[in-house]
């Protein structure tokens, strides 16, 4: 049987990924904590214009390294 890993807070979780996309030069101007349903501990990536989708997923594909 799976374990359910514990919840991470959702503005840790937000911070963190804010400074690893940066690190590899990229911005999410949307990034934050859902405050609609606070409960849920949900993040919102929000939209972005189709190159930053683009740059996201190929440093995805390199592992982050540049």
């Amino acid at each position: 049987m799976a374990t359910k890993k514990p919840d991470v807070d959702p503005y840790t979780a937000v911070e963190t990924l804010r400074t690893v996309l940066t690190e590899v030069g990229i911005v999410l101007p949307s990034l934050r904590v859902d405050p609609a349903s606070p409960q849920l501990n949900l993040v919102e990536l929000g939209r972005v214009h189709s190159n930053v989708a683009d740059r996201l997923a190929q440093a995805l594909q390199r592992g982050g390294r540049e």
